[in-house]
């Protein structure tokens, strides 16, 4: 099928309440569902992940370097396939020196160079080594944290420039805590065996990395290295604490930042980050763990600190460098952490990187777009962004908990949502980043360079909200609280997502429910701080505040009892905001999918009706298989919950799949209605 008949019929087909007869086949199954993906040996009221797509994980064998597989993964699949041509096919043309065509060819031809990364070995980062080692003075080491994300190092200071949550016309540099090697503070406290043995394995690991830049007594050095990440990691706020909005909002001057945090010069870091003249004003996220940090960094010797560096510098710039030191960071980061059995092929990391939001994404994204996206699915999306607005508009109508005061500010956030569709109207210039054919390691800390100097000129600037934040070969979505929109990148209108000969029913319980997702999030317990302009600013009454927090408080309870692995349950607070929209989504997706129907009833299809449809669409989308190791990084540290739990989790709240599948008291899934969360 030709994408362009897919993008310019969008609209028709969602019109649509039937499928004809002489309709062209859909590409998955007779109607949009593949149907011998389920597993009906078990009923949809005990399990309804199990049900439409039990078969599928039965068959499904993960590849050794999936860590987990799913609907997405299937597009993205799909989407790496088309960038590698576009790549493969600029890798093989002569280009004028400077163009993005030259940069593409020059940076992929240099990542996939193994002959000449292996003989270069640990050489081309030496230049930094020596700079880690030659660090005597706390001013030194200032610099160097300072520097680490130009270097691909670490620091135990983060942050970032990110539009001001009050102003969100301006930029505001953000300042916080960072400096660990392990996903998450847990992973160096939790007694539980599996972390004891990867914490045990940090120690080897480290030690390891360690020996390639012919450090002496590197295991006792690399106890040190995790003794000093153990106390950085104690001082961390948990991620719960983390995610919310109110307490990560310190607005302070600077000249009282540095009176409140003495101790280390902060304005020398600024500078060593590019940040020549500190701004009048930051935004500090976890303040009581700055000071004690700081306390950290003044004690401990400065020895410890250049091994740090140093164990860091080569970890994270290991897939720059020989496939020797290149595995030796696999073997941990991706073996012991996430349980893959192998690397991805070389083309496809050497895809991944050039086609990143971090490499030359937009080079690529436009010929994607070019090739794989016409313009007219702008409109068609936007028409559907429409269906879905004026649902939601309904359901908030409907609500009996919200007064009408909090209403009126809700529908003006609705109508002010701005849907960004596809691409983007401007494409990033990449003329100020110099890309060469035979050093990969060059490249990358050119290419971080170029990002760094991109943040560190916001400042003082307004907002850009024609920006985005995720390339258009990229399969996923976002909301974006400060400026109140949602963005779908081009590669995700693709089937079981969007399917022009799908029946609606699929298409709304689809893509329909992704796009709800999104607009959900400007509704959830976090992105409903923000008002209809991105101020973050409460525009609740006190009474629907809590009314509303009651509802989150029992939706977080439910999802807290789902236990992927024994031992391992979901965090429903952590969780929260995910939740939510995926419950607000699919609710609003069906309003949507009824209204589409004009008071009929769709018809039955393969013994179907058109709720059921809808559902099993939802499911579909969410298929998934997980690695052990994989799913518990999930719930650890995951803002979302684990995919089954995305299918069973929202549907038995919607008292509209009780009726579509006869789903009763006693069945696994079963709710009585009273405790039914309801909330958008």
């Amino acid at each position: 099928m030709k994408k362009s008949l897919l993008i310019s019929c969008l609209a028709v087909a969602l019109a649509m309440p039937a499928v004809h007869a002489n309709a062209p086949k859909a590409t998955l199954g007779s109607f949009g569902v593949e149907l011998s993906n389920g597993d009906t040996s078990v009923k949809p009221g005990d399990d309804f992940d199990r049900y439409a797509n039990g078969a599928w994980f039965d068959g499904y064998q993960l590849k050794d370097y999936e860590t987990r597989y799913g609907s997405f993964n299937t597009l993205s699949d799909q989407a790496e396939i088309q960038v590698r041509a576009i790549i493969e096919e600029l890798s093989g043309k002569e280009a004028a020196a400077g163009s993005n065509e030259q940069k593409v060819r020059d940076l992929y031809k240099s990542y996939m160079d193994l002959e000449a990364r292996n003989k270069a070995g640990i050489e081309p980062l030496k230049p930094l080594l020596e700079r880690i080692a030659a660090i005597d003075a706390k001013a030194d080491l200032v610099e160097a944290f300072g520097r680490s994300s130009m270097d691909g190092t670490i620091s135990p200071f983060g942050g970032g420039i990110a539009p001001d949550r009050k102003n969100p016309d301006r930029y505001l540099l953000n300042v916080g805590v960072s400096g660990l090697g392990l996903p998450d503070k847990d992973f160096y406290f939790n007694e539980a065996e599996r972390f004891q043995q990867i914490r045990a394995a940090y120690v080897k690991h480290i030690e390891r990395m360690l020996g390639y830049a012919g450090v002496e007594d590197a295991g006792k050095r690399a106890e040190a290295i995790l003794a000093l990440e153990t106390r950085i990691a104690e001082k961390h706020w948990d991620r719960v604490q983390l995610r919310d909005r109110d307490k990560t909002y310190n607005l302070m001057s600077f000249a009282d930042f540095e009176k409140t945090y003495p101790g280390y010069d902060w304005a020398a870091h600024l500078k060593a980050s590019g940040i020549a003249e500190a701004p009048a004003e930051i935004n500090v996220t976890t303040p009581s763990a700055i000071e004690p940090i700081a306390a950290i960094v003044a004690e401990t010797p400065l020895e410890t600190w250049r091994d740090y560096l140093t164990y860091h510098a080569i970890d994270n710039n290991a897939g720059m460098l020989s496939e020797e030191i290149d595995q030796a960071s696999f073997d941990f980061n991706g073996k012991v952490l996430q349980g893959q059995l192998a690397q991805k092929e070389l083309w496809k990391r050497g895809v991944g990187m050039v086609g990143s939001g971090w490499g030359l994404g937009d080079a690529v994204g436009q010929i994607y777009v070019a090739r794989h996206f016409k313009p007219e699915a702008k409109q068609a999306m936007d028409e559907l962004v429409e269906n879905l607005r004026r649902a939601l508009r309904l359901n908030i109508e409907n609500l009996d908990w919200m007064g009408e005061a909090t209403k009126a500010e809700a529908f003006k956030k609705l109508e002010s949502f701005r849907p960004k569709i596809g691409y983007p109207d401007k494409w990033r210039d990449y003329s100020a980043v110099s890309i060469v054919p035979d050093n990969l390691v060059a490249n990358s800390l050119a290419l971080r360079q170029f990002y760094n100097d991109i943040q560190v000129a916001r400042l003082n600037r307004p907002t850009d909200k024609d920006e985005w934040f995720m390339t258009p070969h990229t399969v996923n979505a976002y909301y974006n609280p400060s400026y109140n929109e949602i963005v779908f990148p081009a590669a995700i209108l693709q089937p079981p997502f969007f399917d022009v000969n799908a029946d609606p029913a699929v298409n709304y319980g689809a893509i329909g429910a992704v796009i709800g997702h999104e607009m959900g999030h400007g509704f959830d317990d976090q992105g409903s701080k923000s008002d209809w302009a991105g101020v973050q600013r409460n525009w609740w009454t006190d009474e629907d505040r809590q009314r509303f927090e009651e509802r989150t408080r029992a939706l977080g309870e439910q999802y807290g009892q789902f236990c992927p692995i024994k031992g391992y349950c979901v965090n429903g607070q952590l969780s929260m905001g995910e939740n939510i929209g995926d419950l607000g989504g699919l609710s609003m997706a069906y309003t949507a999918y009824r209204l589409s129907l004009d008071g009929k009833e769709a018809p039955v299809i393969d013994g179907l009706t058109g709720d059921q449809r809808f559902f099993l669409a939802w499911a579909q989308v969410w298929k998934s298989k997980y690695r052990d190791e994989a799913m518990i990084n999930q719930v650890k540290v995951g803002p979302h919950s684990p995919p089954r739990y995305r299918i069973n989790g929202p549907v038995r709240n919607l008292d509209e799949w009780y009726t579509a599948f006869g789903v009763k008291e006693g069945d696994a899934l079963y709710l009585p209605p009273e405790q039914r969360v309801r909330i958008w």
